[in-house]
């Protein structure tokens, strides 16, 4: 049976209003990204595949992990700050303050999966780059381990369980900065085996981060 375990970058800088300020991880997030590389190290057995997104983010949390691995860039997320740009230009909503989120999100996804706005890309181009890298990966007997961003590790569980748009959003938002994801492959498909884990911060909650 193979493995395909996803892991969220580390915090990244919370404050920006652009994808390119927030691409960046904060103090914090660079020891998210060590301890989780330790915690890896230490419990988990090697991986045959190792691959990472092309963003900054992405690539100083596998360099924080100590790990080298192929970039690619179907990996990287979705542009939620233009996605939100696009929603209140076409309704009128407008991008919430960190509370907000939870009602903020399914609209955006119902939006962009009805396309009815789009940001660098349509919903039915970001799910089809995901789900071709996980089709990819699946191959029975090989582990693959992906560092890559929540809106990713939310589609491949829309893509595993099915999920609505709504469903899919709401999986997305608690999804914690180096949480460890994981499915199996089986002959009939992927299975979910855990989700939103952060065993490396059982002794650190105050280090339990959404974004």
């Amino acid at each position: 049976m193979g493995e395909i375990v996803l892991i969220r970058h580390g915090q990244a800088n919370s404050h920006a209003t652009t994808e390119v300020d927030y691409d960046r991880l904060s103090d914090l997030g660079h020891e998210q990204a060590r301890w989780v590389g330790d915690w890896i190290d230490r419990h988990e057995a090697p991986f045959d595949t190792v691959l990472c997104g092309t963003l900054i983010r992405h690539v100083e949390t596998a360099t924080g992990m100590g790990l080298t691995p192929d970039r690619d860039a179907r990996l990287n997320e979705m542009d939620y700050f233009n996605l939100g740009a696009a929603l209140e230009e076409a309704h009128g909503i407008p991008m919430p303050t960190s509370d907000g989120f939870p009602e903020h999100a399914p609209k955006v996804m119902r939006a962009w999966h009805a396309a009815e706005i789009q940001g660098d890309e349509s919903f039915a181009s970001f799910e089809a780059r995901i789900t071709g890298v996980l089709e990819e990966a699946a191959m029975p007997g090989r582990r693959v381990l992906c560092i890559t961003s929540g809106g990713v590790i939310g589609m491949a569980l829309r893509h595993v369980l099915g999920l609505d748009t709504d469903r899919f959003a709401h999986v997305l938002l608690p999804i914690l900065n180096t949480s460890i994801h994981r499915f199996h492959i089986r002959p009939d498909g992927m299975l979910l085996s855990q989700y939103n884990a952060v065993p490396h911060l059982d002794a650190r909650p105050d280090a339990r981060t959404h974004y």
